[in-house]
């Protein structure tokens, strides 16, 4: 049976073709509130149920409760505040009770009821969810150019914004159906910002061996320069799944959510989102959505010791390597051999042979993935893009 959502019901802020009509009409009477992508893509998570149970972002003691406690006021977990943040001029005039129109790219997306507007330190918010206030941390560089209110109240969605991977996408609701219709009852959920190496088919294929089906689901959005383009991981993917998965096995969806850098406590914020679609378990990765040296290869695997309640299994798949010895992919606990017969997959070691235009080893890249990958003349997120 797949999971519950989150909070027990899988939030819908979607609107009838008709009122969503109505409503942009009204929008162009409301105050306007303009969002760059990554709030945008927010707006449409909370609308869709992919952040179930929040209907909108967060009020103030919301806010404070996850900062503090990793909590909702209702005591549900939840780890990453999903907040608005706008500059005093932008809400000039406007109180609590008025409504305001949320704007992408000129085009209304949805109306928000603004139930709270408060102030917030940023400094406070980049040491409880990072852990640090180095301007180095691509989360916390971020945190500190934001605006200095915060709106809170529940919207309503009037409009999409573009989706470049739209026949990569699936909704909740869709994939629920999906995972039903096949059969699956378990389902093992992998997160990953990157293109696929041998390190990450083994973690994949060891939760698919005691699970019915497993969802590989692609963070689109805004990541930190070095990483991999967008349309390079849906390609890289493509090609894995194509040559080295049974057919029907595997649901692929890509999700547009920005990556935060935010370590353990987005490890919990990925397994709630990935509950949220239907998965029945979560693979947590070594040092899982962490950035330089700021988190422990495995500190987020403690912090899920710390919700007992996630309502999601977490599957703690050790680090693979290459033994020469063995002769295949595997990790300490399989592998008796020492430290000279191992090559550990190093990202940054991938990185730097594709600059290269090297093809890496196939004990570390299938080569499908690999010529996918090298046919692009820049695979990498450069600084200026940003």
């Amino acid at each position: 049976m797949v999971s519950r959502p989150h909070g027990g019901k899988l939030v819908d802020r979607t609107v009838s073709p008709r009122r969503a009509e109505r409503l942009r009409e009204e929008a162009k009477e409301l105050p306007r509130i303009e969002l760059g992508s990554g709030l945008a893509a927010d707006v449409a998570n909370i609308a869709h149920g992919v952040y179930s149970p929040l209907e909108g972002f967060l009020v103030q003691e919301d806010y404070l409760s996850v900062l503090d406690d990793m909590r909702l006021s209702n005591d549900l977990p939840w780890t990453i505040p999903i907040v608005l943040d706008v500059d005093p001029g932008e809400i000039s005039g406007v109180k609590e009770g008025d409504d305001v129109a949320l704007y992408y790219r000129g085009e209304p997306l949805a109306l928000m009821r603004v139930e709270e507007i408060y102030g917030w330190d940023k400094k406070e918010y980049a040491q409880k969810v990072f852990k640090t206030t180095d301007p180095r941390h691509p989360g916390v560089k971020k945190t500190f150019v934001r605006k200095e209110l915060l709106v809170g109240g529940p919207i309503d969605l009037v409009g999409e914004m573009p989706e470049p991977f739209e026949k990569y996408r699936l909704w909740p609701k869709e994939t629920r159906v999906l995972f039903g219709a096949r059969g699956w009852k378990t389902i093992a959920a992998f997160q990953t910002r990157n293109v696929p190496h041998l390190g990450h088919e083994y973690v994949q294929k060891a939760a698919l061996t005691f699970t019915d089906g497993l969802f590989i689901n692609p963070l689109v959005g805004w990541k930190k320069p070095g990483d991999y383009r967008d349309e390079v991981i849906v390609e890289a993917y493509q090609a894995l799944i194509k040559h080295y998965y049974p057919r029907d096995s595997v649901v692929f969806s890509v999700l547009r959510m920005e990556m935060r850098y935010a370590g353990p406590r987005e490890a919990i914020h990925h397994a709630i989102v990935r509950k949220n679609f239907g998965a029945t378990h979560f693979i947590v990765g070594r040092d899982h959505a962490g950035v330089g040296n700021y988190y422990g290869p495995y500190e987020a695997w403690d912090l899920f010791k710390e919700f007992p309640d996630l309502g999601i299994t977490p599957l703690f798949v050790r680090e693979a390597f290459y033994c020469k010895k063995c002769g295949q992919m595997v990790n300490e606990k399989i592998c008796p051999h020492s430290e000279e017969y191992r090559v550990r997959i190093s990202g940054t070691k991938l990185r730097a042979m594709i600059k290269r235009g090297e093809k890496p080893p196939e004990y570390m890249m299938r080569p499908e993935v690999a010529e996918v990958i090298l046919r692009h003349p820049n695979p990498f997120i450069s600084e200026d893009e940003l």
